[in-house]
């Protein structure tokens, strides 16, 4: 009997070892994939913030009391201009995943305001992309 109780409990440990990996290695990508974005938008570097966004991944936010809605590769790829790197320091609040879904709360703080990015991912053919983001600018 003592022998099936080691074997019962030795088999749970591995189960939820596994999952705890498996749980850490997710979040790992979900923030490598999140970083994409704040480090190439601080950077001015369209290039790895492409990297974090899916080809159809929209972004909406209110403006002039109406949701508007844009194709976030192409805003960023239009309003993203060479330069020396933005004055900001960038956070990730935090991160929730359930299977192949995810999402996240990011800030990014510019000195006299906020922006608070609220993103959703996928995880298609194995790899986590941003596919919507809504924002709310806040002032200081």
């Amino acid at each position: 009997m003592k022998r099936i109780s080691q074997i019962i409990l030795f088999s749970i440990c591995s189960i939820y070892t596994a999952h705890a990996q498996s749980s850490a290695d997710e979040f790992n990508e979900v923030s490598k994939v999140l970083n994409y974005y704040l480090v190439g938008g601080t950077n001015n570097d369209y290039e790895t913030l492409e990297k974090a966004f899916h080809v159809n991944a929209t972004m909406k936010f209110v403006a002039q009391d109406a949701c508007q809605e844009v194709n976030a590769l192409d805003f960023f790829q239009k309003g993203m201009k060479p330069g020396p790197p933005q004055d900001r320091k960038t956070f990730i609040e935090s991160i929730n995943i359930i299977g192949n879904v995810a999402q996240a709360r990011l800030k990014i703080d510019y000195g006299t305001f906020y922006f608070h990015d609220y993103m959703q991912l996928l995880k298609l053919d194995g790899e986590w992309k941003i596919t919507n983001k809504i924002f709310y600018k806040e002032n200081k």
